[in-house]
């Protein structure tokens, strides 16, 4: 450790008052530097070598280190001139001593902010200043008790403010003469305490009059003024004490019909009739021309609630969270996000690092950094709650419907892992208002550690690695709780109406379904297990997966074999149709379906499922076991999962039903929508497309090409005709497919200076709804949703679904002319054929000599833009053709 300063440093300004004159290093060498010292600049990697980091390991209280001068030689050896300390090589290996000092510079005294000090001498000069002289400071402490003479005063101009703010009399006073009656003149006077109010005429009262003599007019006079409506009372001798339903039956009193001519015979109404049409007429044209019911008080204003802080509506999307964490968001980006089912304003990422060169030298170390799912809150935007540690970068995760304590993620490795966070749900509950977290005493840090504070999580079970995917996990997802699927992929009713089955896919070509339930293997041999588990790895981990644990495997395998050609597409995100049960088609009676969704509410312990015989389950007929899929070409593919027999009775994955080309890049999103199951969004390079199942013949919607690539989007929870667009630029884009079908309805450009990777959308309460936006830098803004955004028109479900329909006949009605037009086509050429003579076949002699002379006009024209230009060399052995 270098030696602190010592406190006699700071007597130098007693030095200041004896009347001695000193002068400071940075005064009188401020055109150069010593010849004892050498200014130097340190990069950031050699100050975190040699652990001088500036305001860090030295500061301007603490400026100095000493530095080894082994340490200082080996560093030489090793980066050789790339060294800081290269300028001073000669300087260090001729150092009579071990250590040199190196002091930080903050004032930039000699223009660099280090200086390296080159003989003994300078070291013991700086590290052990000249101490003060004692003896006169006592002296100059003792005149100071005693008594000071006072010194002159000196104007500096403030008496004049004072003087010209003083009160000053500018006329003279009035003088009043009392005096008693002569009478009373010489009588004794008694004064006493006595009550005002006793007497009237025990004290003299002023009160203010109106002079006569003179009146002010005045000419201006500032009064706030209100616009109120007239307000007019009437009563009547009627009170109804009782009410009652009553009603009345009348008919109309008539004229006669000769009182009707008489009255269309009189001259004042033919009169009035002429004089009010040019009237009537104008009001008519401009109803025509304007909306003369538009309620103009109305469009004024709109309520409170619906207003904004500043009482006006806002239209756009708002921050209204930020979160961003430097120890675990550094270097790193964020590949999937998603929000806490049931917690109030929590929501998790995944981390993953960036494709960067690494240069690997002697010098610098290999350093593996930990992956984790963070978790933050509304209510500490500041610190993560929770981690989540995972075996390796995580690129998608859920949470499972059943249980919002189960977590599963994809890894990078192609590894499936599970997380069961229900001892920890207490800590995460505790963020909100109103609720304390218990203490954990496993964290709890006497020096209030700020990395202690933060519970990690470690996972229950991760897949066996030579059974996992061979590439990357890109998207995972739960099957509903409505059903199951067995090892050929039947969909079969789900006795226990809980999610346990798990679907990922990934760029190897593979979509795999995943059972988390112990099989009747397991639990046969579960007591061997319990007497061969490792203390080790069941310390602080939840046995909830214990089971799975290295040697999970999937249920089953979809393979995904091109149409057309041979080779396999590369899937990377994926959409099923979300079944709802019907208790019909199962098989089941009304009291055991009421039963069943009775036990539904209680989620019972995941390690106590097994996985039933699939000869005891009812196969369901009305789950739609095809789903759409997006691969790294940009493709759309139309499939089915259940396995199918080939020519050998082999179960195999069937060919694709269709393959779709209307992206050009990475399919990023699948997206069903959650007002209409059969809709579908699907967004990838530059633009993006609605399908509906069903319509084989390509999107019903198709978005025109961008400037920026669209890198995420997310429909609308609340509104079936809005959903968001996330860009590479780092702008957001609102779609509203009812107002404007070619151009997005906002574009908020700078939301982030990134790229944004992930949007989520969050329905808080009826009156709160937000959108989570995720960029590459590792940060995460919460939006809030205007109303205008979230809140749907009274016919809109309907008005979109008709929307869809029409779209689809635009479809249906151009694929029939497009077949009609290809017919009509080759009707046209083969009448051609048969009008046209029949031409002299050529022989291939006439063809070659044809071809010949094409080929010698085109050299002709290339020789004379290559002169024209310049360019043209002419060969070295010319023949004639």
């Amino acid at each position: 450790m270098p030696p602190k300063r010592s406190k006699s440093v700071t007597s130098s300004a007693a030095s200041k008052k004896k009347g001695k004159k000193t002068e400071s290093p940075a005064q009188g060498e401020k055109l150069g530097h010593p010849d004892d010292i050498l200014p130097m600049v340190l990069t950031s990697a050699t100050q975190e070598l040699f652990g001088c980091r500036a305001d860090e390991d030295v500061t301007g209280e603490s400026p100095y280190k000493l530095l080894k001068k082994d340490d200082i030689i080996q560093d030489l050896k090793t980066r050789a001139a790339v060294s800081d300390f290269s300028p001073a090589k000669q300087i260090v290996l001729d150092y009579p001593e071990d250590e040199l000092l190196l002091v930080f510079d903050r004032d930039f005294t000699y223009d660099q902010l280090f200086y390296l000090v080159l003989t003994p001498e300078a070291k013991d000069r700086i590290l052990n200043p000249p101490q003060p002289e004692t003896p006169e400071v006592c002296e100059n402490e003792v005149n100071k008790t005693g008594r000071s003479e006072p010194k002159p005063w000196i104007s500096l101009g403030s008496e004049q403010e004072i003087d010209e703010e003083s009160f000053k009399e500018s006329r003279e006073k009035l003088w009043y003469k009392f005096s008693r009656v002569r009478r009373k003149f010489g009588a004794p006077v008694c004064f006493s305490d006595r009550n005002i109010t006793d007497a009237k005429d025990a004290y003299m009262e002023c009160v203010p009059f109106q002079d006569s003599r003179f009146r002010i007019k005045q000419m201006q006079r500032d009064c706030g003024m209100q616009a109120v409506p007239r307000m007019q009372s009437s009563s009547s001798q009627t009170q109804w004490k009782f009410k009652r339903n009553i009603f009345t039956q009348y008919t109309p009193r008539e004229l006669s019909d000769g009182d009707k001519e008489n009255i269309h015979q009189r001259e004042n109404l033919k009169h009035f009739c002429n004089s009010v049409t040019p009237r009537v007429l104008q009001v008519l044209q401009q109803e025509e021309i304007m909306n003369v019911f538009f309620d103009d008080w109305k469009a004024l204003g709109t309520a409170g609630d619906d207003a904004d802080w500043s009482g006006k509506i806002s239209e756009g999307l708002m921050l209204y969270q930020a979160f961003t964490d430097q120890k675990y968001t550094k270097d790193k980006k964020i590949s999937s996000i998603n929000w806490h089912p049931t917690i109030y304003g929590v929501l998790a990422v995944a981390l993953t690092e960036k494709k960067k060169e690494v240069v690997m030298d002697e010098s610098s170390a290999f350093e593996v950094r930990a992956s984790h799912i963070v978790f933050y809150s509304f209510s500490d935007p500041s610190n993560p709650q929770l981690l989540l540690e995972c075996p390796d970068d995580i690129f998608a995760f859920e949470f499972c419907p059943s249980d919002p304590n189960i977590i599963v993620g994809g890894c990078v490795n192609g590894q499936v892992v599970l997380w069961d966070i229900s001892t920890h749900v207490i800590h995460l509950q505790g963020t909100q208002p109103g609720k304390k977290a218990s203490l954990n005493t496993d964290t709890f840090d006497l020096d209030d550690n700020k990395e202690n504070k933060t519970p990690v999580v470690r996972y229950c079970a991760v897949s066996a690695l030579e059974s996992s995917h061979k590439a990357p996990i890109t998207d995972v997802q739960w099957l509903p709780p409505t059903f199951e699927v067995t090892k050929l992929g039947l969909p079969v009713e789900n006795k226990n109406n809980v999610s346990v089955q798990v679907v990922t896919c990934s760029p190897d070509c593979a979509l795999m379904f995943w059972d988390v339930r112990v099989t009747k293997l397991l639990s046969q041999s579960g007591s061997n297990r319990k007497q061969n588990a490792d203390p080790k790895t069941s310390y602080g981990v939840p046995e909830t997966f214990k089971h799975l644990d290295r040697t999970w495997k999937p249920l089953f395998k979809v393979s995904l074999p091109k149409i057309d050609t041979g080779g396999e597409y590369a899937p990377l995100k994926f959409s099923l149709e979300l079944y709802t049960c019907n208790a019909n088609t199962t098989g089941r009676t009304k009291e055991e379906a009421n039963e069943n969704d009775d036990g539904s509410k209680v989620v019972p312990d995941y390690s106590q499922l097994r996985v039933p015989s699939a000869k005891t389950l009812a196969t369901l007929e009305d789950v739609n076991t095809r789903l759409y899929i997006g691969t790294e070409d940009g493709e759309i593919i139309y499939t089915d999962w259940k396995l199918v027999k080939d020519d050998s009775g082999r179960q195999q994955s069937a060919k694709p039903l269709h393959c779709f080309r209307n992206h050009h890049w990475l399919v990023n999103t699948i997206q069903r929508s959650p007002f209409y199951k059969d809709i579908i969004l699907t967004m990838g390079s530059w633009n993006f497309a609605i399908w509906k199942e069903g319509v084989m013949e390509g999107p019903i919607v198709t978005s025109p090409s961008s400037e920026q690539v669209c890198t995420a989007g997310c429909w609308s929870p609340s509104r079936p005709a809005v959903f968001f667009i996330g860009k590479d630029d780092g702008s957001i884009e609102v779609w509203n497919l009812l107002e404007k079908t070619g151009e997005p309805l906002q574009v908020h450009a700078h939301i982030t200076d990134a790229k944004i990777t992930c949007i989520k959308p969050w329905t808080a309460s009826s009156k709160q709804h937000f959108l989570a936006v995720t960029d590459d830098l590792g940060m995460v803004r919460v939006l809030e949703i205007p109303k205008t955004l979230y809140a749907p028109s009274r016919s809109e479900n309907l008005s979109v679904k008709k929307y869809f329909k029409l779209e689809e006949d635009r479809l249906n009605d151009f694929m029939k002319r497009d077949e009609l037009w290809a017919k009509q086509k080759k009707e046209a050429e083969e009448l051609k054929k048969k009008m046209d003579p029949d031409k002299p076949v050529k022989s291939s002699t006439e063809n070659d000599e044809e071809n010949m002379k094409e080929y010698n006009v085109h050299l002709e024209l290339e020789e004379s833009v290559l002169k024209g230009l310049g360019l043209w060399t002419a060969p070295a052995d010319t023949e004639d053709t």
